[in-house]
């Protein structure tokens, strides 16, 4: 039975409190995931663009964090924004029906938004502003009002300044409505979000485009696994609901209508659905990137189902569901000792404590982690500091550590070096017991370190004849404001130039770089050129190849970008 206006109303705001007050509860007792800290790290570096991610989640743990330093501060604007998503969602959905029991019942059905109920990444400021951009277009679809058009040109620049998953959410809507070209108010639109969206794009431009270079280019796997594809078809089925995830999209497929706005949502439906299917061909999708697809989902399931009478056994398995989630909710606050050997679970647990029992044996000095943007950025979080570095070697991606200024402050320092293996036999080092295993730290009186140095070839070969010594001449740039030697004279600590050729996502080796560096001292924003030599792989195929600054003890930087080398 449809209820009137008014109990839905009632239903909405008690729904509102206790999904709220979950959420509170949730942001308060679960220790942060390691991508939040690592948000919470660009909120002490605060700028228009970041080497993965726009700026709008730095702006909502900035926000959060001013008024309470603890997990709670860090995620309060999202649970806020959350609350106001849900009477969004609900204003939108009633135009069309109002059953708020079967709002209610779907919407706690959806793990995804029990997940940016209080989880603060990039997909929550992405979750809010797409609902925000849903609920205005609705009305600017039906009313050419140039009030609809202003809001909507700054809501779709905080869309574009939430992820980069946003520009899906307008080209599928654009496309939908061709007619809105027609219209002087949709260029108004166009020029003005562009206008807003400016400091990003020069952001981009002055540090060449990091962000299109990984996502577009560096991501993509060496080579097509079918679990990419058969994990990714399974996990949307699980994140719309454990349990009832099939029926809604059923349901959502079912839905008729000549409704503009519905044609706009059952293409972001489609389309974002099928286009993050179509990238598992090229790599890994991460299952929660479809968060703007799952809204339009439920859009869609609700209105379907609300159309026709509930049957009782969606009501006792939407139930069902709710109460999974929960139980799953409640095992992230309560520690059981049973669980702790599950890895997901004990992820959320001990972090903490890790954190002071590492900073017990560095002190106040620089701690160095390697290989991982997370480690370091925990570390910064729970000891309120910006001490711990992520050291990215060429056997890992590059990410906003790469960027930051934190490499500058320890370099010629005395710094702590934290590894969760041996720094090898006869090394002196501590051994590490911690909540969360051993880990192994090794002191550095002097460190030495040339991430930022950047190598380059002067020209790239058109022909690489396998097992051929090949003489190359390099272009390397140092990018800091003092001196760079690549000589070992008088150093603790070796620089050695190498080079490495990669196939089928391993490398095959990594050699010294023939060339007469022993001397060379490259001066500050500075590029010299160094010939020399290097050798070719003796079996024929398909290469990346990268050049290395390899600094002792480290396992060395990615310097150069990946290059081609067909080897014949």
């Amino acid at each position: 039975m449809l209820q009137t206006k008014r109990s839905s109303e009632q239903l909405l705001l008690f729904f509102l409190v206790l999904w709220t007050v979950i959420n509170i509860v949730q942001a308060a007792f679960v220790e942060l995931h390691a991508d939040e800290a690592y948000y919470w790290m660009y909120s002490r570096f605060m700028d228009w663009g970041y080497f993965d991610h726009p700026p709008m989640v730095a702006v909502f743990i900035k926000l959060g964090d001013a008024l309470f330093r603890n997990s709670l501060g860090l995620r309060l604007i999202t649970v806020v924004s959350s609350a106001l998503s849900v009477y969004l969602l609900w204003k939108i959905v009633s135009r069309y029906t109002q059953n708020f029991q079967l709002f209610a019942l779907l919407f706690s059905g959806v793990v995804l938004f029990h997940v940016y109920g209080f989880i603060t990444t990039p997909d929550s400021p992405l979750f809010f502003f797409s609902i925000l951009f849903f609920y205005v277009y609705q009305r600017y679809a039906e009313e050419d009002k140039a009030k609809w058009a202003l809001l909507l040109a700054l809501i779709i620049a905080c869309l574009l300044y939430s992820k980069y998953h946003g520009i899906l959410v307008l080209f599928f809507t654009i496309i939908s409505n061709f007619k809105l070209l027609r219209r002087p108010s949709f260029w108004m639109i166009v020029v003005v979000s562009i206008c807003a969206f400016l400091p990003h794009i020069m952001w981009q431009i002055n540090n060449h485009y990091p962000s299109f270079y990984y996502h577009v280019i560096d991501r993509n796997a060496d080579f097509y696994k079918f679990k990419f594809t058969s994990e990714y078809v399974l996990a949307q089925l699980a994140l719309a609901g454990p349990l009832v995830g099939w029926f809604l999209y059923k349901s959502a497929v079912q839905l008729k209508s000549s409704d503009a706005f519905i044609r706009a949502v059952k293409f972001n439906f489609y389309g974002v659905f099928v286009f993050f299917l179509f990238s598992t061909f090229k790599g890994r999708v991460e299952a929660h990137w479809t968060l703007p697809a799952m809204l339009c989902l439920f859009i869609l399931a609700y209105i379907e189902i609300g159309r026709k009478p509930v049957p009782k056994w969606l009501n006792y398995l939407s139930l069902a569901n709710i109460a999974l989630i929960i139980l799953v909710r409640l095992i992230l606050i309560f520690p059981i000792d049973a669980l702790m050997k599950v890895k997901v679970i004990a992820y959320y647990f001990g972090t903490k404590k890790w954190a002071a029992q590492i900073k017990d044996k560095a002190g106040n000095y620089p701690v160095i982690f390697t290989d991982s943007f997370q480690i370091p950025s925990r570390y910064n979080y729970y000891t309120y500091s910006t001490r711990g570095f992520g050291y990215d070697s060429r056997y890992y991606r590059k990410n906003q550590y790469d960027i930051w200024p934190l490499e500058d402050s320890i370099r010629n320092r005395k710094a702590y070096y934290v590894l969760s293996q041996s720094h090898g036999e006869n090394v002196k080092q501590d051994t590490i017991a911690t909540d969360k295993g051993l880990f192994y730290g090794l002191w550095i009186n002097k460190v030495r370190m040339y991430q930022k140095v950047t190598v380059r070839l002067s020209e790239v070969p058109e022909e690489w004849q396998r097992g051929e010594t090949k003489k190359v001449t390099l272009e390397i740039t140092n990018p800091y404001q003092e001196p760079v030697s690549l000589g070992n004279a008088g150093e603790e600590w070796k620089c050695i130039l190498e080079y490495g050729f990669k196939m089928d996502g391993n490398f095959v080796y990594f050699k010294t770089f023939t060339a007469d560096v022993s001397q060379l001292v490259i001066k500050p924003h500075t590029t010299v050129r160094v010939p020399g030599m290097l050798e070719v792989p003796k079996e024929t195929g398909k290469y990346k190849l990268i050049f290395s600054v390899r600094t002792e003890p480290f396992s060395g930087g990615r310097n150069s970008g990946m290059i081609t080398a067909d080897v014949k």
